[in-house]
């Protein structure tokens, strides 16, 4: 058979970084692990092909070349796969979908003739059997959760990875934490499940092989789930890995705040490359943390954690959230003051949505509150609920905390400011992949020159040289990173939401 993979657009965001993928000469952040990973599951003797229409364009001559055409989306990207299959249909081209997207919201695409829905390993063997025979069923679902020690290797030469900033991979699988907006732990469960070191090794090796080196992001959605584990057997294993390769990688992941408890796990996850961490703050305000189940960042002073994390040698990266039913009129400045005095550069605010398959999903559809489906966009101001908050209030506080801290003022300084809490020990070294070198001189013309920030870049670029010279293309980085951010803000700022109310 013939099979086309195809993976949707994904809209402008924060998390999408394309403006700053233009100073790179790269198409987009990572390439799409899931789709690789089910075309390895696919018979050898298939023909496979893949577009990310991140990177290409889809035309009506890869959908007709293709007996059956893949597809696996977020929810973010739903516009764009229902485009796909609407497309399908008209070329008459037998769809198969799964992924986050189609396991959450089935019923919404009766237009597909194939499901396969929660977790590949379980629910695609079973399709192919009785494909094979010609008698696939329009629909194929299993609740319980794989075995990803049996998980293969993503077949990476479907890929050109010149085209991505950074790769992935995934260790392990759920959280043990259940915060009631999030819906990890509907789709992947509360105990962490995690693969065989010697397939974590394997797909390290498949990566390096395949001659890709610098950034790779560990996709978990909860890295130290098992601490014990990392500790024990993965971390020095990686360390050990890192040295007989020449360190050709560094990485980054997603933790949740009591990372900053244990010592002896950052220090080995900085010795074996890691350099940043995503942390769910969502908020400063104790009752939202209550209220949405936040169990992690409760009783603890986040400001400090955050500082701690820094110290030991990680980036922290953070998200935020407004909109909760107990925050007040002062939750703005507060998100404002935490951020800024936190030095998190990468901070993610958005106004909080219901996701399909949430315990706030199900909360507001009890009490009446649900508006709809949630587009998956945070940032959007595309609210599926009614707020506690006056909507106007809520919309114009988030779009002021937007404004404040991607102003080159408090962005700027939000950089200087993690540079000089932030501790790398790691033996690792700053990879000058293809497009980095460009990217400074593009950064020149393009922030120093031509830019508003212009006098903020150059207070930024003379300050790291001097004071912190190991860092200088980490704020290089930053300030690429600012460019996006702010491009985004001003977009949010623009055409929020308010202006359709």
């Amino acid at each position: 058979m013939k099979i086309l993979l195809v993976y949707p657009h994904y809209p402008d965001t924060f998390w999408s970084f394309r403006y700053a993928l233009k100073f790179i000469d790269r198409k987009a952040s990572f390439p799409p692990l899931g789709l690789l990973t089910v075309a390895a599951m696919l018979p050898g003797d298939w023909e496979k092909r893949l577009v990310d229409m991140n990177v290409h364009s889809l035309g009506d001559a890869d959908l007709e070349w293709a007996d059956y055409v893949f597809i696996s989306a977020m929810t973010i990207q739903r516009e764009s796969a229902q485009e796909v299959i609407a497309s399908c249909r008209r070329l008459g081209v037998k769809s198969v979908a799964g992924g986050p997207l189609f396991t959450a919201c089935h019923d919404e695409f009766p237009e597909v003739d194939h499901l396969v829905l929660g977790e590949a390993e379980l629910t695609l063997p079973p399709f192919l059997a009785d494909l094979c025979y010609g008698k696939a069923r329009p629909v194929y679902a299993d609740n319980r959760r794989a075995d990803i020690t049996k998980t293969v290797i993503p077949l990476w030469n479907l890929i050109d990875v010149r085209n991505y900033a950074a790769m992935n991979i995934q260790y392990c699988r759920g959280c043990p934490f259940d915060c009631e907006f999030c819906d990890i732990t509907a789709l992947l469960g509360k105990k962490p499940r995690s693969k065989r070191l010697v397939q974590l090794l394997a797909e390290l090796d498949s990566l390096y092989v395949s001659g890709w080196r610098g950034a790779v992001f560990f996709v978990d959605d909860n890295f130290i789930g098992d601490k014990g584990k990392l500790k024990r057997e993965v971390l020095p294993a990686l360390i050990g890995w890192m040295q007989a390769k020449g360190h050709p990688f560094y990485f980054y992941t997603e933790a949740s705040i009591d990372l900053a408890d244990d010592g002896q796990l950052m220090a080995l996850m900085v010795r074996a490359g890691f350099e940043e961490v995503f942390i769910g703050i969502e908020t400063p305000h104790e009752g939202g943390l209550v209220e949405s189940g936040k169990v992690q960042n409760r009783n603890r002073d986040l400001l400090a954690s955050v500082k701690c994390i820094q110290r030991a040698g990680l980036q922290v990266h953070g998200g935020f959230i407004v909109g909760f039913d107990s925050d007040s009129a002062d939750i703005f400045d507060r998100q404002i003051r935490f951020i800024q005095e936190s030095g998190i550069v990468t901070a993610m605010v958005g106004v909080l949505i219901a996701l399909r398959g949430t315990r706030l999903y199900q909360r507001l559809l009890r009490e009446g509150r649900l508006l709809g489906n949630a587009t998956g966009n945070n940032t959007a101001i595309a609210l599926n609920f009614i707020p506690r908050m006056e909507l106007r209030e809520l919309v114009s506080g988030y779009q002021t905390i937007l404004g404040t801290i991607y102003s080159p003022k408090n962005y700027y300084r939000r950089v200087i400011s993690l540079l000089k809490e932030y501790r790398p020990t790691h033996p690792g070294k700053f990879h000058l992949q293809q497009g980095y070198v460009g990217a400074l001189f593009k950064s020149i013309l393009f922030l120093g020159v031509l830019g508003m920030e212009r006098l903020h870049f150059w207070k930024l670029f003379f300050w790291s040289l001097a004071r912190r010279p190991r860092q200088f293309p980490l704020a290089i980085t930053y300030a690429i990173y600012g460019f996006h951010f702010r491009k985004i803000a001003e977009k949010i700022c623009e055409n929020g939401y308010a202006k359709r109310i």
